[in-house]
């Protein structure tokens, strides 16, 4: 027996359901997911790019009030921080800093801890940058080289109070900055642990300070 293409073809054609049929998402919510997901798609597929975080200085100073970390950074960010920054997305940097005092008899103790945090955010309407230490000190900025100074080179920040510290001891200080992942809004998060263009710190250094 022959068989011809004819004899597989159907008897008669469906055709295509309307698009219409289907319904559609609202407009509302396509209107919040697609800059969503443009921006996790941005940041997933990004090129990586190696980003750190070095200390230039840093120094204890004592004064009136008690005792001041003066510190100085280098570093820029990447392309993808700075399209995250440019699509409303906040950065914070944190600092962490550790005084411990050495005891011969026992573990050494822990004298000071204390973390520090500048965000950096964009307003795409005002199209200014601004940036906050720990909530307090606001400013106001027109590009983002000047705004990010204030987080290279940030105020003096009292540490420890007069009496905290015992004059004539010497006191091992640790210190790091960190881009801090977990401040992020919560979608950008999981896709920031597993991006390295999120990955920005220093190493801990140390120095040792003996207050007079």
């Amino acid at each position: 027996m022959n068989l011809t293409q004819s004899d597989f073809a159907p008897s008669h054609r469906q055709s295509p359901r309307p698009l219409a049929a289907w319904g559609r998402p609202p407009s509302r919510l396509l209107a919040w997911l697609l800059p969503l997901l443009a921006l996790l798609l941005a940041l997933a597929w990004h090129p990586a790019r190696a980003a750190e975080i070095t200390v230039s200085q840093a120094s204890i100073e004592h004064s009136d009030e008690g005792y001041r970390l003066s510190v100085s950074y280098d570093f820029d960010l990447n392309r993808g921080l700075e399209d995250a920054l440019s699509r409303g997305v906040p950065l914070y940097f944190t600092t962490d800093v550790q005084l411990t005092r050495r005891r011969w008899y026992w573990f050494d103790e822990s004298s000071v801890s204390a973390t520090r945090t500048v965000r950096l955010s964009y307003n795409v309407l005002t199209r200014q940058y601004h940036t906050a230490i720990s909530g307090q000190l606001q400013q106001s900025f027109t590009n983002l080289d000047d705004a990010l100074t204030l987080i290279r080179r940030p105020p003096r920040w009292l540490i420890a109070d007069n009496n905290t510290l015992k004059s004539g001891d010497n006191y091992n200080v640790g210190l790091r900055m960190r881009l801090d992942v977990a401040q992020l809004p919560k979608p950008f998060q999981v896709n920031a642990l597993n991006n390295s263009d999120w990955r920005l710190s220093s190493d801990w250094i140390e120095f040792t300070y003996k207050p007079e």
